[in-house]
């Protein structure tokens, strides 16, 4: 391994530690010192500057997220920078790049690998969910896994794994100009969502429980009308596309209530995207489903070429990184931060942990 940086060096002489904010169980948070990881053949060591915080470490942190088990490192929104290299990989890294890290570690063997759909590999581990995430110090990750992020802030690169997830389900949906959409949850990956399908040249509805969202809807990702999700949602929505529905559902909720609900929305040959994951069962009409001859698709991650495409957005500043961010801590304080930003009551949208 190439020589370690000199701030990883303790007063010990060649010891190394970090520190690990851990989920230990449901609703419990404690931070703990570990050794500094060391980088096996085709990894890198990185050092974390900024994690996003994701609607899936709330559930982790609740107890209600699916494919976890604890104790579990959370974050998977990763800005960072290579602290060390085992070798010279072949990809041009190099120590002090700035760094994301695709956090969805695929086989390469499975039937969707071999179909180039490695967010979807019968095996696929997440950072921060199937393995430990980023809410550490350092962490070390397979070279394959990096993408280097020159000239961004930490900010921006933060935001990469959650805008990316929004664009492949909108390039799940197939959204052409002109179509109608409809997105259902007015959080970071809805925000994402909406943002891309006007890219996309679409007349974007965004429906939320929570009217301040949906005036951050408006003024974020510039959304064409926005709908109170009540009982009269479905009579609002006839309104607004005068009597058509939208050609395209896309339920970013992670409620399964809601995402019954899409299929009472979306116009007759419409297609529905669950880009949203909720630890229930899903039931709906099977008439309503049949009439209608609707497609459902599923949305899981995203592609390597989604995160260039993201990451050439918040380049050319057609995606605004500091207003998607309502909420920071340092790290230190990230425990009481976290509880806090659970409370529907604190108006966050993003939140970051900095380090």
């Amino acid at each position: 391994m190439d020589s370690q940086p000199q701030d990883l060096r303790m007063a010990e002489g060649d010891l190394y530690s970090m520190r690990n904010l851990i989920c230990k169980q449901p609703h419990s948070f404690v931070m703990q010192q570990t050794d500094l990881p060391v980088p096996k053949e085709g990894e890198a060591l990185i050092r974390i500057r900024t994690i996003g915080v994701c609607g899936t470490d709330y559930h982790a942190f609740r107890g209600k997220q699916p494919y976890f088990s604890y104790p579990r490192i959370l974050g998977h929104e990763i800005a960072g920078e290579i602290a060390g290299l085992e070798q010279a990989p072949a990809s041009g890294l190099e120590i002090g790049d700035q760094v994301t890290i695709m956090p969805y570690l695929s086989c390469g063997q499975c039937i969707a690998c071999r179909s180039a759909k490695p967010n979807a590999c019968v095996s696929l581990e997440v950072l921060g969910v199937h393995a430990d995430g980023a809410m550490r110090e350092y962490m070390t990750v397979p070279v394959d896994y990096i993408v280097k992020t020159e000239g961004m802030t930490w900010n921006q690169i933060a935001i990469i794994e959650p805008l990316s997830i929004g664009l492949h389900a909108v390039n799940r949906a197939g959204i052409t100009s002109g179509e109608q959409v409809l997105v259902i949850g007015a959080g970071p990956i809805g925000l994402a969502v909406m943002k891309f399908a006007k890219l996309a040249g679409a007349t974007v509805i965004a429906m939320d429980t929570n009217k301040m969202r949906l005036k951050y809807c408006e003024e974020w990702a510039k959304v064409d009308k926005v709908i109170e999700a009540s009982e009269h949602a479905v009579e609002d929505l006839a309104l607004a596309t005068d009597g058509a529905y939208p050609t395209v559902v896309i339920d970013a909720t992670g409620n399964a209530q809601s995402m019954a609900s899409t299929f009472g929305y979306a116009a007759h040959g419409g297609r529905i995207v669950y880009v949203s994951l909720v630890q229930a069962d899903i039931f709906f009409s099977d008439p309503e489903f049949h009439k209608k001859e609707l497609t459902l698709l599923g949305s899981r991650a995203a592609t390597r070429e989604e995160f260039q495409f993201v990451i050439q957005g918040l380049k050319s500043g057609s995606i605004d990184a500091d207003s998607y961010i309502t909420h920071r801590a340092p790290f230190d304080g990230a425990i009481d931060a976290f509880g806090n930003w659970m409370n529907p009551d604190s108006g966050v949208i993003k939140a970051v942990i900095e380090l």
